[in-house]
């Protein structure tokens, strides 16, 4: 197994990618920390990790609160004594249910929020991390970012901008704690089919709802949408040793994004 005797902490592990990950590395042997401020969610990724013949936990927690990180990190190494693998998989368009919003209308409060989730919790849950990784002569860092950050699909100025950030901060982190033997990568995804667009889709029938991911998926040259999986196998292939020799990269994981789908 590709993960044996490693401990993992993955951050919005309550759904989607999150989940996704968080099963998929106890499959190859990791120990994993579900955190998220879902905590029914969390807890049901939780059972999912065991059923899949892991061991983990489920702990409340808040990326943007450094109190709550602290404590999650602290869970993390009592249970199991040691932490290499971290994803800043935690993220998310706050309000108006991932509508787009101009540049004019938004509010510095909406601002903040996003940018505070997106890249604040990037900053503050390495921060916690990096000591136990280099305690332990070892770590993998893996950030979440979107391809929103270059190729803006419609008006998020917040997310995009706080995505971006986190290109450069992968960049920066990867230089400088690299002699430590830490790699800190990050995925780039495209249109992946998650609860995101949960809000987007109530409202439309089955036939409506199929339509509508296929547009979607449609755009990118291999004419689909992605699944929560196609993230996992990215975030395995970083946080395992397939990667040894890999650090400061962004990979876009979005069915050939940003590229134009042509005509056969």
């Amino acid at each position: 197994m590709l993960l044996e005797g490693r401990v993992a902490v993955v951050t919005g592990g309550a759904k989607g990618m999150g989940r996704a990950i968080c099963r998929l590395f106890a499959e190859e042997g990791a120990k994993v920390t579900v955190a998220d401020v879902d905590v029914p969610g969390a807890r049901e990724t939780l059972r999912l990790v065991e059923e899949a013949g892991g061991q983990g936990l489920a702990v409340e927690c808040d990326v943007t609160k450094a109190a709550q990180v602290k404590a999650m990190t602290a869970a993390t190494v009592k249970a199991f004594g040691r932490l290499d693998i971290l994803v800043n998989n935690a993220g998310a368009v706050v309000g108006a249910h991932g509508r787009p919003t101009n540049l004019e209308v938004l509010s510095e409060d909406a601002w903040d929020r996003v940018v505070d989730l997106n890249l604040k919790g990037v900053f503050l849950c390495s921060k916690e991390a990096v000591p136990h990784m280099k305690a332990g002569g070892y770590g993998k860092i893996v950030n979440m970012t979107s391809l929103g950050a270059i190729s803006p699909p419609s008006p998020h100025p917040h997310y995009h901008a706080a995505k971006g950030g986190v290109v450069s901060l992968t960049y920066d982190m990867a230089a400088e704690l690299g002699p430590h033997n830490i790699y800190v990568n990050a995925i780039m995804p495209g249109p992946v089919r998650t609860p995101f667009f949960d809000t987007i889709v109530e409202s439309k029938t089955t036939e409506e709802t199929a339509a509508f991911f296929a547009m979607i998926g449609g755009q990118a040259p291999l004419g689909r949408m992605g699944e929560p999986e196609d993230i996992a196998k990215a975030a395995l292939f970083f946080a395992s040793d397939m990667s040894s020799y890999v650090t400061g990269t962004v990979l876009p994981v979005s069915g050939g994004l940003p590229l134009p789908r042509q005509n056969p």
